[in-house]
């Protein structure tokens, strides 16, 4: 008896089905705990500014806004708009994320007074001439991957694991991806981008990071390398807001004619 209760005893301290999870299944358990501890917040706007490096380090600046609509089943909704530089002044993408079928994203060039759809087979290509690519800006659902813990590891002092994540949608500019989410509030704080080649082509790094409603994490700042050709992109948000009451007609088509 006594032996008996002692086995029973080591078993309910395995996971279920009384094996230790696989670095697959650990990834994915990771992946979906993030997700979950940032669900609720509804919608945010901002103000963004967009600051763009060559190799030689000069540097040419864009001012945006940005609103965002999460949507409950499948992927957020986000707008952006540019104010500046004039050129450009009224330019504003519309991008409607999802978990497993193809992204929905709209340009709208104002000298032209037309929306440009953009293709899936495009999705890799510089955002705006950032080294963001348009599937960077892309709301990271979790079916949009497959996942596998690497490692734990200390980055900036902090206690993280490390990912791989491998695309699953079509026409993506990467075979995989390393991020860093750490321990204690499961923020992504880094992100490595491989090329369809596998070499490491870009590094994003997030920092700066506030709480807001006493939950939800965003980051401040966001550095964009570019390892092959020595750009980057460096993306700062101020006036953060949370819970605005936007609608589902604040993200639709019409609404990239709208925006000013």
């Amino acid at each position: 008896m006594r032996k008996l209760l002692i086995s029973i005893a080591m078993l309910s301290l395995l996971p279920p089905g009384g094996f230790a999870d696989t670095a697959e299944e650990k990834g994915l358990k990771i992946a979906v705990e993030a997700d979950r501890r940032d669900q609720g917040w509804q919608d945010s706007k901002a103000a963004l500014q967009m600051i763009l490096r060559n190799r030689q380090g000069d540097t040419s600046e864009r001012k945006i806004r940005s609103r965002t609509l999460e949507v409950e089943g499948d992927g957020d909704k986000s707008l952006i708009i540019f104010d500046h530089p004039a050129d450009i002044k009224n330019t504003a993408f519309l991008s409607y994320s999802h978990a497993t079928t193809p992204d929905d994203q709209w340009l709208y060039l104002p000298a032209l007074k037309r929306v440009k759809r953009i293709a899936s087979a495009n999705k890799s290509g510089p955002f705006m001439g950032s080294e963001f690519a348009y599937e960077d800006i892309s709301s990271p659902e979790v079916d949009k991957y497959g996942y596998k813990w690497l490692r734990d590891e200390t980055i900036d002092g902090q206690e993280a694991f490390v990912l791989e994540r491998i695309p699953r949608y079509e026409h993506s500019g990467y075979t995989r991806q390393e991020a860093w989410l750490d321990k204690e509030h499961y923020r992504v704080l880094k992100v490595d981008y491989y090329d369809r080649k596998g070499a490491l082509l870009k590094t994003r790094v997030a920092s700066e990071f506030k709480r807001y409603l006493n939950q939800y994490w965003r980051a401040h700042r966001m550095d964009m390398e570019n390892h092959l050709t020595g750009k980057s992109t460096t993306l700062v948000w101020s006036d953060f807001e949370l819970r605005n009451g936007f609608s589902e007609r604040d993200f639709d088509r019409n609404s990239l004619k709208r925006a000013r």
